[in-house]
């Protein structure tokens, strides 16, 4: 179970990076004021509803080396579903989280864990502080920004192809950089750092693809510098917005419950 939830963890920890082929923007017109840009990119990113995925998690820590298939459907803002798969599709696990509750299921130990989905539970779970807006976001790709709508960032420049926000918490000690691909919007580049330079988190995003205007990548590489742990993401399917009934995991009679 200790591989499966880092498997989660990983997998759920700082998506929100990327690179993306960009062409140099042209029109004086496209180019958007701070302001405006922070409102399309929050825009963007509650644009999805619902989100199905499938694809290949390969995670490197200095505990483990893991590769695996997994799947993905959430339900904003009700519920997100993780399965995990061995190989010839063989289950793994099942993890089923909602803003209320949790379910986890370990298919080859017969248990399941289930309790409240508090911070605190979430934690211990996923070893991070992870809320379930955070998970959401984590596995749709997307960039919560509504904290950086009321406020201007301390840096901000345009090039030819990207902008570039920087904003730095004096108080913290830290700066988180992003870099936004001028013509889709997609955010290419995220970094955490410790000032006056140290970087903490580090990721990117390639092979984007556009889904209602808004762009999603189908592959995501997250590196935590500071603990040495690096996870990749694949999809090979990416579904949004269709509908989806209650989310569910099904488990034999005689599975061992345990309560968390």
């Amino acid at each position: 179970m200790k591989i499966l939830l880092v498997v989660f963890l990983f997998a759920a920890g700082f998506f929100i990076t990327g690179c993306v082929p960009s062409k140099p923007v042209q029109d004086e017109e496209l180019i958007l004021p701070a302001d405006r840009l922070i409102k399309k990119l929050e825009a963007n990113r509650r644009k999805i509803k619902t989100f199905e995925g499938t694809g290949i998690l390969n995670i490197q820590t200095p505990e483990i080396s893991a590769k695996a298939n997994f799947e993905v459907i959430m339900k904003k803002p009700d519920s997100v579903k993780v399965s995990i798969y061995g190989p010839f599709g063989i289950e793994l696990a099942h993890a089923l989280v909602s803003k209320n509750n949790f379910v986890f299921y370990d298919v080859m130990r017969n248990n399941l864990y289930r309790g409240n989905a508090k911070e605190e539970v979430l934690k211990k779970i996923f070893k991070i502080d992870l809320t379930f807006d955070d998970l959401m976001d984590a596995f749709a790709g997307a960039v919560n920004l509504t904290d950086k709508l009321r406020s201007e960032p301390d840096g901000f420049e345009i090039n030819e192809d990207e902008y570039i926000l920087k904003y730095t918490e004096k108080n913290a000690g830290k700066e988180s950089i992003y870099k936004i691909n001028a013509l889709d919007l997609a955010i290419t580049n995220y970094k955490l750092i410790k000032l006056p330079g140290e970087i903490l988190f580090e990721g990117t995003y390639s092979q984007f693809k556009d889904f209602e205007n808004v762009f999603i990548p189908y592959k995501t590489n997250v590196q935590n510098k500071s603990l040495n742990q690096v996870v990749d993401i694949e999809y090979r399917s990416i579904k949004i917005n269709n509908e989806i009934g209650d989310l569910t995991i099904s488990y034999p009679t005689d599975v061992e419950i345990i309560e968390w």
